[in-house]
């Protein structure tokens, strides 16, 4: 790891972030950890997978803190690529940046198609690994938000009735109301309070909106 003058960053961004890192070289994980802790990121060092898989952190599925994997490729025991097949396995999503000094085309190309963000080769810039985990913790904030997104809306829709859902469910297939009435049995009358109703619960501002979020809950797909 080389010196280099460090740009700033921005304290809100880092404020609630964590850096695992996984490295076997006792020297550089403690450098390492020094770096980013001077930065004012949280940071959790480990020596091999066993002790990352151990982490109490990976078992808090719900947590709100942003999380990053600094990993190394070559690690005495399973492998980082076995460590990043595992966590997939396991359901873990937590963005992987890959360090190696024995970096190729093939095992770059594998950490890719299985989700890697970034991929750097030892020795690196304190500042271009600085960046890479910024990015990887802006990402991993992304899909923590989508997905608290997603919930909520699951949540929403859990709390229509049968009769709405159905409704709902029509009626984003893009069936008017006088065809959803035909279609379950119902008055158009019931239809547009139904339909009024699953709009209301669901938070839906506009009918537009209504159609975007049965596509994210998978409802338009399943109803076509």
């Amino acid at each position: 790891m080389t010196s280099a003058i460090l740009e700033p960053l921005d304290p809100v961004a880092i404020d609630d972030a964590v850096v695992l890192i996984v490295d076997d070289d006792a020297a550089l994980r403690h450098a390492l950890g020094s770096l980013f802790r001077s930065v004012g990121f949280t940071v959790r060092l480990h020596a091999s997978a066993a002790e990352l898989l151990d982490d109490p952190l990976l078992d808090d599925r719900l947590s709100d803190v942003a999380c990053c994997l600094l990993l190394d490729v070559r690690l005495r025991g399973a492998s980082g690529l076995d460590l990043q097949a595992r966590l997939a396995q396991l359901g873990v999503e937590i963005p992987i940046i890959f360090m190696t000094g024995h970096g190729d085309i093939a095992m770059t190309v594998t950490a890719m198609k299985a989700g890697a963000v970034d991929f750097i080769t030892k020795p690196f810039r304190d500042q271009d690994l600085l960046d890479a985990v910024t990015a990887a913790l802006d990402k991993d904030r992304q899909r923590r938000l989508g997905s608290h997104q997603l919930n909520a809306l699951r949540t929403c829709y859990q709390n229509l009735s049968p009769r709405e859902a159905e409704v709902m469910g029509l009626a984003v297939r893009g069936l008017l109301n006088k065809q959803i009435a035909g279609e379950i049995g119902i008055s158009e009358v019931t239809v547009k309070i139904h339909r009024g109703q699953a709009m209301r619960k669901m938070k839906a501002r506009t009918f537009a909106d209504l159609v975007l979020m049965a596509q994210q809950l998978g409802v338009h797909a399943a109803a076509a």
